[in-house]
């Protein structure tokens, strides 16, 4: 094969290609124009599968079908389907969510919301906790928490860690300071997070630590969600986060925060 093994399941998670299919496209591109039977032999891809392959490649816009005989297949430009593929992405998320609005009003939610309410009044306060994994979960989950926030909102981040808060939370910790949540955020401040510092300073109470790569988020004095690794060379896929239900550790976790806090120049 033209590629490594790694290279080509880089290809498949980036462009939703089956294997079958980016050996295929690989093929072909180390080829520029080639018939069925040939991509079979260079792609190592059964010969019986290399029509339909060639199809499904036809219709997401990676190869286009030479008319004449005997029929070949000619490659399309790496940079025009990164922009084809772009607009099918675009297409499909955009369908996506029109059906999750759609359920939001639906009876079929309602049900779902009843059957929730029901089964979480047996569940004791104590007993609501778990792991968040990945850093897309953790971040999701920090939303939801400040979305419901009444009065107070802590942040422990790291330097790349403030511009992840900028992109992630900034919608919901716009709409906790309508609502009077007070809001305080603790990060290296660096010539790398300057713009994110900027934008939050509307939002926040934003103070510079250093030497500390503490990552923890405290709701209202009664829900933490704490990060467990140092974030520098970690794949956000495999950062794990700890939710605690639990208002003694987080109205320790808090006041431990606040004398941190004190000592902190303002930005």
């Amino acid at each position: 094969m033209v590629l490594k093994d790694e290279t080509l399941a880089k290809l498949r998670r980036t462009f939703d290609l089956n294997l079958y299919e980016v050996r295929i496209w690989v093929g072909l591109l180390s080829r520029g124009i080639s018939t069925a039977g040939e991509l079979s032999t260079i792609a190592n891809v059964p010969r019986s599968r290399t029509y339909d392959i060639l199809e499904s490649l036809e219709k997401k816009g990676f190869v286009i079908m030479k008319l004449g005989k005997p029929i070949q297949y000619i490659a399309v430009s790496p940079n025009d389907v990164v922009e084809r593929h772009k607009k099918n992405v675009d297409k499909e998320a955009s369908k996506k969510i029109d059906k999750l609005e759609k359920v939001k009003e639906s009876p079929i939610l309602k049900t779902l919301t009843n059957l929730y309410s029901k089964g979480i009044n047996y569940i004791e306060p104590t007993e609501i906790s778990g792991a968040l994994k990945g850093r897309d979960n953790v971040y999701s989950h920090m939303e939801t928490l400040i979305k419901n926030a009444k009065e107070s909102v802590v942040l422990m981040t790291s330097e790349e860690g403030l511009n992840r808060q900028l992109d992630s939370l900034k919608k919901s910790l716009k709409a906790a300071k309508t609502r009077g949540v007070k809001i305080k955020i603790a990060a290296p401040i660096t010539d790398t997070n300057s713009q994110a510092l900027k934008e939050l300073k509307s939002l926040a109470e934003v103070r510079h630590v250093k030497d500390m790569d503490a990552r923890f988020a405290v709701i209202d004095g009664k829900q933490t969600v704490m990060l467990t690794q140092n974030d520098r060379e970690l794949h956000p896929q495999y950062d794990l986060g700890v939710w605690l239900n639990s208002q003694t550790m987080s109205t320790a976790l808090s006041h431990m925060f606040n004398q941190v806090w004190e000592s902190l120049p303002k930005k």
